[in-house]
């Protein structure tokens, strides 16, 4: 029995080879009287697999009604070219149609739009762009394992369901099996003790305070897994479910966590231009001509790093017309950092020692009592990509933060005995992986590198 072989291993192959079998979705087909040519794709490479099909094949009459969209099984003999375009192509002895797909295939020929194309999310792999996007992104996720494990950090999952809030904001998804009618201003802790969880529960936005715990246990660990976020938002960077990556160092102060933040940037570009450059290449010519040049910037640059009182005095001193107003003690906008990535640096940087009123409670006070060990890293065409901290190891300080926050003690005795028992000073940092994919390809919506996105008012597919 002939075992289905991949066309992105064939089209690699350096010698004819005999009695193969492909399985795929056709792409393009041309007929003429006595033959016809076949674009296939199974997806595992961008390029399709041109097969032959001549009239003494059998069935030569069902083969020539095949449509774009039909899955077929072919037979055959990969062989060298005759035309140009390819190296290889399949001289088929037998096609089977699997499906024969309708004239109604809502993929065409033609280019289609992005906004259209989310409207068939279920369909759109099938095209280009998103096949290669899709393929660059499982690259991208085993490479970050790679990453850690080279490194020695321990791979653990934190919990999807949470009691606690870790960003202090208040944007949560609320789990309840409570009846669904009880509106949002009735919930109070006699209801709550009648909910599953007898208490409050949320979908999480963060696994980094449980990750703490166990970088306290095992040195350095990370979690890589979906996150949420209730946040009514409908831009381009925004969507209700992601993916973070989320390291925590033991022993590790801020420059040890900016230097680690660097270093995975530069591997994971690296990386994708190393091991993806196939796919790739289709963005650089299509989505982002200077896509290239700004991704081996990133990679052969040095991150530059300022405090964010800096970063602040150059957007002032800039007298750039900016949407948002540029004050001390406000966070930068997506606007700012790429000023500063694009116009002014024109490479990374990293800001670090922001006003701790607009940071979260667990971030190291400094010894001005006004700013926090927190550390972004921006990068050009996005803005910000990573946001960390060295965490508040001293209890003391810690209970105090909680309480200028307004969070309950309580809910978070778990996390101050963290900070009883064996304390060391510890950091890390979240990544969004959409936004490091975006980064790498250069598309522009957020909605575009996810398969299904989540956003306001879309819970499609």
């Amino acid at each position: 029995m002939v075992a289905r072989q991949k066309i992105a291993f064939l089209l690699e192959t350096e010698q004819p080879v005999e009695n193969i079998l492909v399985k795929g979705w056709v792409r393009t087909k041309r007929d003429s009287k006595t033959f016809s040519f076949i674009e296939v794709n199974d997806g595992s490479c961008l390029k399709n697999m041109q097969i032959v099909v001549d009239e003494n094949t059998p069935d030569y009459s069902e083969i020539k009604k095949l449509t774009t969209g039909s899955a077929v099984a072919v037979w055959g003999h990969l062989v060298a070219s005759r035309g140009g375009g390819q190296k290889w192509e399949v001289q088929a002895t037998r096609v089977d149609t699997i499906s024969l797909t309708p004239e109604t295939y809502p993929l065409q020929k033609k280019r289609h739009s992005d906004e259209y194309l989310r409207t068939i999310a279920h369909l759109r792999p099938r095209t280009n762009k998103y096949g290669a996007i899709f393929r660059i992104r499982s690259e991208i996720s085993w490479a970050v394992h790679q990453f850690f494990r080279e490194r020695c950090f321990r791979y653990i999952h934190t919990p999807i369901i949470t009691g606690s809030d870790c960003e202090g904001a208040g944007e949560l998804f609320r789990v309840t099996t409570l009846d669904p009618s009880i509106q949002a201003g009735q919930f109070d802790e006699d209801v709550y003790s009648k909910d599953f969880f007898g208490r409050e529960s949320n979908l999480t936005v963060s696994g980094q305070l449980t990750a703490e715990m166990l970088a306290l246990s095992l040195g350095d660990v990370y979690t890589f897994g979906p996150t949420f976020r209730a946040e009514n938002s409908n831009t381009s960077r925004h969507v209700a479910e992601f993916w973070m990556i989320e390291p925590e160092m033991a022993f590790c102060d801020l420059d040890g966590n900016m230097s680690f933040g660097e270093e995975m940037i530069k591997y994971l570009v690296s990386f994708a231009m190393d091991k993806c450059m196939a796919d790739l290449d289709l963005f650089a010519r299509f989505v982002d001509k200077t896509l290239l040049k700004t991704l081996e910037n990133i990679v052969n640059s040095d991150f530059v790093r300022i405090p964010y009182k800096e970063a602040v005095d150059i957007l002032l001193a800039s007298k750039n017309s900016f949407d948002f107003t540029v004050s001390y003690g406000s966070d930068l906008q997506s606007e700012h950092e790429r000023y500063l990535t694009e116009t002014h640096f024109k490479k990374p940087i990293i800001i670090f020692d922001y006003p701790k009123t607009i940071k979260p409670f667990y971030m190291r006070l400094n010894d001005d009592n006004e700013t926090v060990g927190a550390m972004d890293i921006l990068v050009p065409r996005i803005g910000e990509l990573i946001g960390g901290s060295q965490r508040e190891e001293r209890l003391d300080v810690l209970e105090r933060q909680l309480a200028s926050v307004g969070l309950v003690k309580d809910n978070y005795w778990w996390y101050l005995d963290s900070r009883r028992y064996g304390t060391v000073p510890h950091s890390g940092f979240g990544m969004g992986f959409e936004r490091l994919l975006m980064l790498v390809t250069g598309i522009t919506n957020i909605r575009d590198v996810i398969p299904f996105p989540r956003t306001p008012g879309n819970i499609d597919f």
